[in-house]
């Protein structure tokens, strides 16, 4: 009978991967050999019964082809081979140990890596400068590559492109984890000295301004729309925009207001001189929400990254009261 070559190899992986749980056996055998200098304390040492080491001390003479051990007198003495191996044997199982024990601790000061978050553009602007700051001082060698959401849904985070996204929304597959840091409310944003927010515009007035919406998708309406429609209104949307600097800049230059998240957008309105309104509407708050791939959940330092992105946007999208010390998410 003739095997074809997937099966010969399929054969050989089997074999090879035989005698590495073998060898790796032997070798954690033969470490307690020569530190105890026994076969009845080596078998003590790992829990076994004598005649279960003294049978294993036969195969690691078989393997190695020489004795490692001899008796002289009451005691065994390790053979030059075993003596000049000892080392070697103890630095492979060292190795071993490490990589099945992967640390648990980090030091900033020492970490080079770069991180990768995907960010929408408001809660960008407002979580930039305090995460920066703050790895700045702890880790000097970490890197931050903030990228824009992409007008399309990507698999980024699940190939591991990226490290964090952070947004209104969070991944509802079980492969990713999330949280939510904090929470936004909608205002009004127009230019200073619009007509419609000389004073606090009530619906009808909102309705009957035009406006411009933020969507990387460009779309022309937003659950705002959906929330008129119920009250039997609709609003002029004249245009989208990609971005909310984009349509902030857009607003500030002309008579468009947008309605988009307040604290997320603070820096923005105050930078360009910017009015703001409440929002004559209830709307629910909107989520600021951190999503990472399961792959990263047990990660020491990608831990460490999302304690800062955490604490940072908190700082800037927690009620008060979440702010003060002793609050803690997970």
């Amino acid at each position: 009978m003739r095997l074809s070559i997937r099966c010969v190899q399929c054969i050989l992986a089997k074999v090879a991967l035989h005698f590495v749980q073998l060898d790796l056996n032997l070798l954690i055998a033969l470490d307690a050999l020569l530190e105890q200098g026994s076969v009845t304390a080596a078998a003590e040492q790992l829990h076994l019964s004598v005649p279960a080491m003294s049978r294993t001390l036969g195969r690691i003479r078989r393997a190695t082809g020489d004795p490692v051990l001899v008796r002289t007198g009451r005691t065994m003495t390790p053979t030059p081979y075993a003596l000049a191996v000892r080392g070697e044997v103890q630095a492979v199982l060292a190795a071993a140990r490490a990589v099945l024990t992967p640390p648990r601790d980090v030091d900033p000061a020492t970490l080079e890596r770069t991180f990768t978050l995907q960010v929408h553009d408001a809660i960008a602007t407002a979580l930039a400068p305090g995460l920066l700051a703050a790895v700045a001082a702890e880790a000097p060698g970490v890197r931050l590559r903030f990228l824009a959401e992409t007008a399309v849904d990507t698999d980024d985070l699940r190939q591991g492109r990226v490290d964090l996204e952070i947004g209104a929304g969070a991944r509802t597959s079980p492969e990713f984890r999330a949280e939510t840091a904090g929470a936004d409310s909608l205002v009004v944003i127009g230019r200073a000295g619009h007509p419609a927010l000389a004073s606090r515009p009530d619906l009808a007035g909102y309705a009957a301004a035009r406006h411009l919406t933020v969507s990387r998708r460009g779309r022309l309406q937003d659950p705002v729309d959906d929330a008129l429609a119920e009250q039997g209104l609709r609003r002029q949307v004249v245009a989208a925009a990609p971005t909310t600097a984009i349509a902030l800049q857009v607003a500030a230059a002309g008579d468009l207001l947008v309605t988009a998240p307040q604290r997320a957008c603070r820096a923005t309105v105050d930078a360009l001189g910017l009015t703001t309104r409440p929002l004559p509407l209830p709307m629910p708050p909107v989520p600021v929400t951190c999503s990472w791939h399961q792959r990263s959940e047990a990660d020491p330092v990608h831990a460490w990254l999302r304690a800062h992105a955490r604490s940072a946007l908190r700082e800037q999208f927690a009620e008060p009261a979440a702010r003060q010390p002793g609050v803690r998410g997970r």
